[in-house]
C-alpha cells in the first residue's frame, strides 16, 4: 500500500515539475520581481519559519518592497511598502480583485456566533473543549501554512494533518449550530424577545414564502455571522494596554489627559472620545506596530500584467505584509519605535481602552519591571499576544 502511495506522489510531482518548466519557459524573457532562488518543488518554503511576517520583512529588506517568491509551485509576490501596496490594490486593482482558494479560508468560512443566537453559550457547549479554545484553534488553522496550498498535487494526501483538524473544528461548530436551531424550535415562550435565528426559522420550509430556506442555509448564515465576529478589537486593546504598561510615562500622560477632559468623578462617555487626542495617538501607534491581521488576505492575479516594471504572472498569489508596511523606514521616522505624536482606530478600541486607563491604575505582578513584560506575538489569522496579559488594577476614581 505504501509503495502505491509513494508512486502516486512521484507521478504527481513529476507532472507538476513538467508544468513548472513549461511555465518557466513562458516567463523566461520577462523580468520577474527580485527574490531568493528556491529549491525544486518546494521553492522558498524553507525560508518561512514560526513568524512569516518577520521572515518576509527581512527578505524584503534585501530584495525590495516588491519581491517574488516561489512557495512550492505557487508564484507569489510579497508587497512590503505603502507605495507598492497602492500599485496592486489601487492602480491595478481590476487585475488583483480575485482571491486564491486556501484550506485555511475554507475552515474560517465555517465559523460565526455570539450576538445572533439570543443567549450566551458557554464552554460546555463544545464538549468541554471550551469556546475560546475551539475558536483559537480555528483561527490558527486558518492561517497555518499548508503545503497543499502551494503544491496542489499533494493536497488530497493531507501530509500535515491540517485538513483533518479543520474538519474536526468544523464538526464542533456544525453540531453547535444544530443545537442552537433545535433550542429555538423548542421555545414555547411566545413573549420572549425574538432574535436573528427566529427570523430565519420563520422562513424555513415555508412553501408560500418567496424566501424559503432550509436548515443548511441557516447554518451557513450563522457561520458567516460567526466569521465576522473575529475579536480584533479586544486583541488591539490588549496590545495597547501592554504598550502602556511597558511605557509608564505614556500611561501617566493618557491618565492626565483623561483627568483634564473627564475628571475623576465620572466614567468616560462616548462623547468624550473626540477630545482625547493623546489616547487616539496611542491607539493608532498600537495598530501600526501590532496590526491584528499582519498578512492581509491574499489576492490573485487574474491575468498576466506589469506592475512597477515587473512581470506578474497569471494566478500569482499577492501577499500584502501590513506588519512590514507599518515598519517601512521610507514612510515612518523611527519606524520600530512608538512615537505618540504621529497622526494617523476604531471607536470600540478607544472607548474600552479609555475606560480601563481612566478607572484604574495598573501594575505588573510579582514586582515585574516594565521592560520585562513579554511582548512575543503568536502568529495566526489574528496576531495576538503569545501569553495573555496579566496586570493588577486598582480603582482610581473618586466615586
Amino acid at each position: 500500500m505504501a509503495f502505491w502511495i509513494w508512486l502516486t506522489i512521484g507521478v504527481l510531482v513529476l507532472v507538476r515539475i513538467v508544468q513548472a518548466c513549461i511555465s518557466k519557459g513562458k516567463n523566461k524573457n520577462k523580468m520577474l520581481p527580485p527574490g531568493p532562488r528556491g529549491f525544486p518543488i518546494f521553492g522558498s518554503l524553507h525560508l518561512l519559519g514560526k513568524f512569516p511576517t518577520m521572515d518576509l520583512h527581512q527578505l524584503a529588506q534585501k530584495y525590495g518592497d516588491i519581491m517574488y517568491l516561489r512557495l512550492g509551485l505557487q508564484h507569489t509576490v510579497v508587497v512590503s511598502s505603502a507605495r507598492a501596496a497602492e500599485l496592486f490594490l489601487k492602480t491595478h486593482d481590476h487585475n488583483f480583485v480575485s482571491r486564491p482558494p486556501t484550506e485555511g479560508l475554507v475552515a474560517r468560512d465555517h465559523m460565526t456566533c455570539r450576538m445572533v443566537f439570543g443567549k450566551k453559550y458557554k464552554d460546555e457547549e463544545f464538549g468541554g473543549r471550551g469556546f475560546a479554545s475551539v475558536m483559537k484553534e480555528g483561527m490558527k488553522l486558518a492561517a497555518a501554512p499548508n503545503l497543499g496550498d502551494f503544491i496542489h498535487c499533494i493536497a488530497p494526501l493531507d501530509l500535515q494533518g491540517l485538513t483533518k483538524k479543520m474538519k474536526a473544528v468544523n464538526k464542533a461548530f456544525d453540531e453547535f449550530f444544530g443545537k442552537v436551531i433545535d433550542e429555538h424550535l423548542q421555545y414555547k415562550d411566545k413573549e420572549r424577545t425574538r432574535d436573528f435565528i427566529d427570523a430565519l426559522l420563520a422562513h424555513m420550509g415555508s412553501e408560500g414564502s418567496d424566501y424559503r430556506i432550509e436548515r443548511l442555509n441557516i447554518k451557513a448564515m450563522m457561520s458567516d455571522m460567526f466569521a465576522a465576529s473575529a475579536d480584533t478589537s479586544s486583541t488591539t486593546v490588549q496590545w495597547a494596554l501592554s504598550e502602556l504598561l511597558r511605557h509608564p510615562q505614556d500611561m501617566k500622560k493618557v491618565q492626565k489627559e483623561l483627568e483634564n477632559v473627564v475628571g475623576l468623578k465620572r466614567m468616560v462617555e462616548e462623547s468624550d472620545m473626540e477630545k482625547l487626542e493623546y489616547l487616539d495617538m496611542v491607539v493608532k501607534e498600537t495598530m501600526r506596530l501590532h496590526p491584528v491581521v499582519p498578512l492581509l488576505l491574499p489576492h490573485a492575479a487574474i491575468k498576466d500584467c506589469t506592475a512597477d516594471g515587473y512581470h506578474i504572472p497569471k494566478k500569482s498569489r499577492i501577499i500584502i505584509n501590513a506588519w512590514a508596511i507599518g515598519r517601512d523606514p521610507s514612510a515612518w521616522v523611527d519606524a520600530e519605535k512608538e512615537v505618540r505624536t504621529r497622526k494617523l482606530g476604531i471607536t470600540v478600541v478607544h472607548f474600552v481602552l479609555a475606560q480601563l486607563v481612566h478607572c484604574f491604575d495598573w501594575e505588573l505582578p510579582d514586582n515585574m519591571l516594565p521592560n520585562e513584560l513579554d511582548m512575543t506575538e503568536e502568529f495566526g489569522l489574528l496576531v495576538s499576544r503569545a501569553k495573555n496579559l496579566l496586570a493588577i488594577p486598582s480603582y482610581r476614581l473618586q466615586n
